[in-house]
């Protein structure tokens, strides 16, 4: 199951291997450094919004898969 601290990890791994401090992957988001320090750290209330602009920025996608087959369908 994903986490927020799954996404912080992932995130921070990228920006390493991309060779990015902290500051310059702010930057380069248009994200504030507390923001992306949150966010790698795995704070629960980051905004999806920014979030997203970060992930786009060390070149990472979000994908929504349905657990079930049953929760795709539509309520009778």
């Amino acid at each position: 199951m994903i986490s927020p601290s799954s996404i912080g990890e992932a995130i921070r791994q990228a920006r390493k291997a991309m060779g990015l401090r902290q500051d310059e992957l702010a930057a380069a988001s248009g994200v504030g450094l507390r923001f992306l320090v949150e966010l790698e750290r795995g704070k629960a209330t980051v905004q999806l919004g920014r979030t997203l602009l970060v992930l786009g920025a060390v070149g990472l996608d979000v994908q929504l898969v349905a657990r079930h087959p049953s929760s795709t369908r539509k309520p009778t």
